[in-house]
């Protein structure tokens, strides 16, 4: 890794070595295997910083968060979560601590917090993913979802259950109109909570296609599951936004972990989009910026305005009905 060998990452780890800490994150996800997605990676790399990373709902963590905070009681040395309105609240409540990452100034600077308190650590996306083996000629806007054919077939996310598929549904709708929704109720859609969720459900062989899960762009060999983004539909696309809590245990680790993060040893994936400017999407993909119908800026703004969040999630649950089934985070997927 050519950021470790620089003088300032080796600072960094050094001080984090002589620290002597464990390393504590909390992700935000919908499945433990997500965890993964950030030791394995950072354990060869700096195999005498122990780290464990617990995947959880965004919309838990921050709670969760909140309420050690209320009571005094242990919280993590980093967070990184979808639920970006917290991160603004937290610093100005002296819940988080100034840290500049390396690599921070190649970041879309209007993601990053100006007095250094938060930044973007990657980019997550929504987008029509189907079973080529079951759908050789898998949907690939939003109305092809209405297709006789896949009646009965697809498996969604609740959006009142997941902020960023209540944007996602919200934005295709001011598109195709709300006949559009009305006629994908139709589809005898099977509702599943969590975002991996679907992915899980066409990889059993339960459903074979969905919009509303995270799959790599640049499939993995041997997967006949591929994600397509939409031209003319909207494309569910945001940053993660990631911090270090002001009562971290381990705040050396925890500022070699967020400037990991943002390294471009972490940031140069072959199946997605870098958080950096710096570096190179994948393959026969644009940089995020570049992609008109998508808003990571309409998201954050979004999120937000926690009243009208609120307001639609009810909405869908009066359209849809309740959500149903436990925390996806406690199944093993």
């Amino acid at each position: 890794m050519s950021d470790q060998r620089d003088p300032a990452f080796e600072a960094l780890y050094q001080a984090a070595r002589k620290e002597g800490k464990p390393l504590t994150v909390w992700a935000g996800g919908d499945a433990k295997s997500q965890a993964l997605a950030y030791t394995a990676q950072f354990e060869q790399m700096f195999p005498d910083i122990p780290i464990s990373v617990t995947v959880d709902l965004s919309k838990y963590h921050d709670a969760e968060l909140d309420k050690r905070l209320m009571f005094g009681e242990d919280v993590p040395d980093v967070i990184h979560i979808q639920t970006v309105q917290n991160f603004p609240e937290w610093a100005a409540n002296g819940v988080l601590q100034r840290y500049r990452p390396l690599g921070v100034e190649h970041a879309p600077q209007q993601f990053v917090d100006p007095d250094g308190f938060f930044a973007p650590i990657g980019v997550f996306q929504f987008a029509p993913t189907s079973d080529h083996a079951q759908l050789p000629d898998a949907p690939v806007e939003y109305e092809d979802f209405l297709r006789p054919d896949l009646k009965g077939r697809i498996v969604l996310t609740y959006p009142h259950d997941d902020d960023a598929v209540l944007y996602q549904f919200l934005q295709i709708i001011a598109q195709q109109g709300w006949s559009w929704f009305h006629r994908l109720m139709k589809q005898d859609i099977r509702w599943v909570r969590g975002t991996q969720t679907p992915v899980e459900v066409i990889r059993a062989g339960q459903a074979a296609t969905t919009f509303t899960s995270y799959f790599p762009l640049v499939a993995p060999d041997g997967s006949s599951i591929r994600t397509t983004i939409p031209e003319r539909g909207y494309f569910q696309a945001w940053f993660q936004i990631g911090g270090i809590l002001a009562k971290a245990k381990a705040p050396e680790a925890a500022r070699l972990y967020l400037s990991y993060l943002l390294s471009k040893a972490h940031q140069d994936p072959a199946w997605t989009f870098p958080a950096r400017t710096d570096v190179a999407a994948a393959p026969g993909l644009k940089a995020i910026g570049e992609y008109s119908n998508a808003s990571p800026a309409g998201f954050a703004a979004f999120m937000a305005d926690r009243g009208k969040v609120e307001r639609w999630r009810f909405i869908f649950e009066s359209l849809i009905g309740p959500v149903e089934g436990v925390n996806p985070n406690t199944l093993d997927m």
